[in-house]
């Protein structure tokens, strides 16, 4: 499961023995019901309480799924090793913690957003967890939608979780710009909703007009081959804390949070596939649904042929294939 780091946690920690449990409960419910209504964030973040809030209830999935796609990017991608991140729409900056924890050199991190309570705990977070080079990042107050292009570029540019919460028309704009910025590759991370996935599918043709190479999830940079009511979207399983589990009403020690994903860079190339959904395994063998460079398909891999199976059944809903293997019927 992927946790929190243990600097963050503690410095979060830190920040809720300085507030009232009732305030955090009562803002917890608010950002709970704005999710849900997919409403805008800056709405129910009025104040650092309510920022805590978020950072004890959503922060923990946001850097979750934004450390499953730069931890793949890092996997597939071994000789990108960037230096510089810029953060767009960093909320309390999870994928800068993220980034820091996969690329342990990263130099420079700016983080941007427009919301004033979360920069004030971001930066009270940094301070306190003492992460490298999180805690030396630079702090942009500024809407993401008036980001200018021309600007420092930063070998990766990472938006998490901000598309969703922008009208139809701030999209183009904002595609261009976070491209122009991006020196080495740009990563859009999302809720796996088929609303999303397909507001990002409309990012990804617009990057591949601008020259953009797609290396993940995507096989190809043709059409999207899904149809709906099926759509790209991945999971990662996280731990909820004690405080989480309160303040959410929950009694499960973890959740499952579902995320659509997308990385454009300026170099390389993707794999050939990409399984699209949890592995159907039996006593038989396994049966893989696949993305691939000419569509899509499912495969059937039985037991019997050991060379094929063994070198596939470990594989699972994410994983790339560098030479997708031929179905067995």
């Amino acid at each position: 499961m992927s946790a929190l780091p243990a600097g963050l946690a503690a410095a979060i920690a830190a920040q809720l023995e300085r507030r009232p449990r009732n305030a955090l409960t009562e803002s917890a419910r608010r950002l709970s019901e704005s999710y849900r209504a997919r409403k805008n964030t800056s709405e129910a973040i009025r104040d650092e309480t309510d920022a805590l809030a978020y950072a004890l209830t959503r922060m923990p999935a946001t850097y979750a799924a934004v450390a499953a796609a730069l931890e793949r990017l890092a996997q597939e991608q071994p000789a990108f090793a960037p230096k510089s991140l810029i953060d767009v729409g960093c909320g309390l900056g999870a994928a800068a913690y993220a980034a820091a924890a996969v690329w342990p050199k990263l130099e420079r991190i700016e983080m941007v957003d427009r919301s004033r309570a979360f920069l004030a705990l971001a930066a009270a977070l940094a301070a306190e967890s003492g992460a490298a080079p999180v805690a030396g990042a630079t702090i942009t107050p500024l809407d993401i939608t008036r980001l200018p292009p021309a600007g420092a570029k930063a070998d990766l540019v990472v938006l998490a979780y901000a598309l969703t919460e922008l009208s139809e028309a701030d999209l183009p704009p904002l595609a261009d710009a976070l491209w122009a910025r991006a020196g080495g590759a740009l990563v859009i991370v999302e809720p796996g909703t088929p609303r999303d996935h397909e507001r990002l599918m409309r990012v990804r043709a617009q990057l591949i007009e601008r020259g953009a190479t797609i290396l993940l999830p995507c096989p190809h940079d043709r059409p999207c081959p899904l149809e709906p009511p099926d759509w790209c979207h991945f999971s990662v399983r996280l731990p909820r804390s004690r405080e989480h589990k309160l303040l959410k009403g929950a009694d499960a020690p973890f959740e499952d949070e579902k995320y659509a994903y997308l990385v454009a860079a300026r170099f390389g190339e993707g794999a050939q596939a990409r399984i699209l959904a949890p592995a159907r395994r039996n006593k038989a063998g396994v049966t893989l649904k696949l993305c691939e460079t000419r569509g899509m398909r499912e495969i059937f891999l039985p037991k019997r042929d050991k060379a094929r199976y063994e070198g596939i059944w470990k594989k699972d809903w994410g994983d790339a294939l560098a030479a997708p293997p031929e179905d067995a019927g």
